[in-house]
């Protein structure tokens, strides 16, 4: 097996001086910058989240407002029905 095959042949997690290496080869490339870019994206993470969050809430709101609908659409029928 070659060099590459060895080092992802059986995943890169199951290997630990796998990922030894590629957080000394990141370290070296990056340098200081390995923080801020690690925040950058940790800010990026949240903000999706929030995204996420918004998006499920107006779902959320827009299918209480169908089922409200409905309810009183049901409750209106069922009261004429009875008057006749």
């Amino acid at each position: 097996m070659t060099g590459l095959g060895l080092l992802f042949g059986y995943g890169l997690l199951a290997n630990p001086l796998a990922i030894a290496l590629l957080l000394l080869v990141a370290l070296v490339l990056f340098g200081n910058r390995l923080p801020s870019m690690m925040r950058s994206l940790g800010r990026s993470v949240v903000e999706f989240k929030k995204g996420v969050a918004g998006i499920e809430d107006d779902i959320n709101e827009a299918a209480n407002k169908a089922e409200t609908k409905a309810a009183e659409t049901k409750s209106s029928d069922s009261g004429n029905s009875s008057e006749v």
